[in-house]
């Protein structure tokens, strides 16, 4: 590879961030081939489809351990480091704890010059110094996309644990990223970026989700996970599924990035997003007014998307209000658990 082009890491990679991940329905099913955990100091395992695992040290320690890693969601490789460490740090604020130390994991490509994988390093150190932690070492394998990364420890107190499990009828959701960014990330790998919305969706990607999973640590949250790469309505179905609830999202109060709702009005999705739609066909219900672009933005595949919190309706003015005095970029209610059920979600076109 020429050394005198801009290397544009996308160019190299046949699928972008999370959107390269493997949808719910493959997995799912092999996760339930899986030994049950009789391990009682495992707290969160495998079987809720969590952010993270949890293990219990002692009474007033646990480990929140977590690891994710991807293909070039950006062009740059310093912005593709940054981006990277954000999403893997977010399974940790995702489950109320707080990191404490990370390694990077890397697939390096012969054909690339090392300096490129040495922005890569410095960008994702760059977002840990953010986060208060080091990245103190990792591992590297040759491959023929670039590939990066982080496996993350935290701690949380054992009775403080934010799981996916607890959504109880009642609660509203409340959303802290906006969405629409796998769309935009394809734009911009398939020179499609009419509007160069590639730089807000990375400012939205490196943002860390610290600020508002300290906010949200303050209050009575009764189930908080991230929305990555199964888009909003998929992490939202592991809530659902968790907690044995049903849901209901109004998608005009769901926030999404103005150029994506362009793009996919065009067209513009991702493969995952796509896949994420088909998987969740099962479990969502759509009322007539929900256009198909909006099924698909809610559906996008997110890189190092927003938190999605559970919260008693009595207090979301109040959690809201400090999620917004916080900084966090939205403090969005966008939905409700309606009742008991098998984690089918309802989406209408307003809230009703």
């Amino acid at each position: 590879m020429s050394t005198s082009e801009p290397i544009r890491l996308t160019k190299l990679a046949k699928r972008a961030g999370c959107a390269a991940k493997h949808p719910p329905g493959f997995l799912l099913p092999l996760l339930g081939l899986l030994p049950p955990i009789t391990d009682p100091n495992v707290l969160v395992g495998s079987s809720t489809a969590d952010d993270a695992a949890i293990y219990k040290m002692s009474d007033d320690l646990a480990l929140v351990l977590t690891t994710d890693f991807f293909t070039p969601i950006v062009d740059g490789p310093r912005d593709f480091g940054r981006v990277a460490a954000a999403n893997a740090l977010s399974d940790v604020y995702a489950m109320g704890g707080k990191p404490l130390s990370a390694l990077s994991i890397v697939g390096f490509p012969d054909a690339l010059p090392a300096a490129v994988l040495g922005e890569i390093l410095a960008g994702a150190a760059e977002i840990a110094a953010e986060a208060g932690i080091a990245i103190v070492g990792g591992h590297t394998i040759k491959s023929e996309e670039p590939i990066f990364g982080l496996a993350v420890v935290g701690t949380v107190h054992p009775n403080r644990v934010l799981s996916n499990a607890g959504a109880k009828p009642g609660d509203v959701l409340v959303l802290t990223k906006p969405l629409g960014l796998g769309i935009i990330s394809t734009a911009a790998k398939n020179d499609q970026d009419a509007k160069s919305a590639i730089t807000e969706a990375i400012r939205v990607m490196t943002t860390l989700n610290r600020a508002a999973a300290e906010v949200l640590t303050r209050f009575e949250v009764h189930a908080l996970t991230d929305v990555t790469g199964f888009g909003l309505l998929g992490h939202l179905r592991n809530v659902t599924a968790a907690s044995a609830v049903t849901a209901e999202v109004w998608a005009a109060r769901v926030p999404v990035l103005d150029a994506a709702r362009e793009y996919v009005s065009v067209g513009i999705a991702p493969g995952g997003t796509r896949a994420n739609a088909k998987f969740l066909a099962d479990w969502v219900e759509f009322a007539p007014g929900v256009s198909p672009e909006q099924q698909l933005l809610l559906c996008d595949a997110q890189t190092s998307g927003g938190l999605l919190a559970a919260v008693p309706e009595v207090i979301v003015d109040d959690v809201t209000r400090a999620l917004t005095e916080a900084g966090t970029l939205v403090s969005a209610v966008v939905g409700k658990i309606t009742g008991p059920g098998a984690g089918r979600i309802r989406v209408t076109p307003s809230r009703s």
